[in-house]
C-alpha cells in the first residue's frame, strides 16, 4: 500500500483550518462567540482563528473536533462536507440487519449513478 504524498503550504493549511471551522460552525447554526464560550475561551477566540490572527494548538483542535462530534481525520477530509451527518448515518446503519443494509447500499448506488 502506498501513501499519497500531498504537499500543502502553511498558508493553505491555515486557510483550510479557518474555513473548516467556519463551515462546521455554520452547519450547526452557532455564532463564533457561542463556539468560543462553549470551548471555554474568551468571546473573540474563534474570531481570531477564522480571521487569520491565530491558529488553535493541536490540543484545542482536538477539542474543536470533539465539540462537533467528529474525528480529526474527518476534520481534515475535505470530501466530507457534513461530517456530523455522516456520523449519524453510520450510527443508524449499525442497528440495521444485513438485508436492510444491502437495500440501503443499492439505493446509494442508484443515487450515485444520477
Amino acid at each position: 500500500m502506498f501513501l499519497e504524498v500531498i504537499t500543502v503550504s502553511t498558508h493553505e493549511y491555515e486557510k483550510y483550518v479557518r474555513d473548516r471551522i467556519t463551515q462546521l460552525r455554520l452547519q450547526k447554526g452557532i455564532s463564533e462567540y457561542k463556539l468560543s464560550y462553549d470551548l471555554g475561551h474568551s468571546r473573540g477566540y474563534i474570531y481570531n482563528i477564522t480571521s487569520g490572527k491565530s491558529l488553535p494548538p493541536l490540543t484545542e483542535l482536538f477539542s474543536i473536533c470533539e465539540y462537533f462530534d467528529i474525528t480529526p481525520a474527518e476534520f481534515f477530509d475535505d470530501r466530507i462536507s457534513n461530517p456530523e451527518l455522516i456520523q449519524k448515518a453510520v450510527e443508524g446503519l449499525k442497528t440495521l440487519s444485513d438485508s436492510d443494509m444491502l437495500l440501503i447500499l443499492n439505493h446509494i448506488n442508484r443515487l450515485q449513478q444520477k
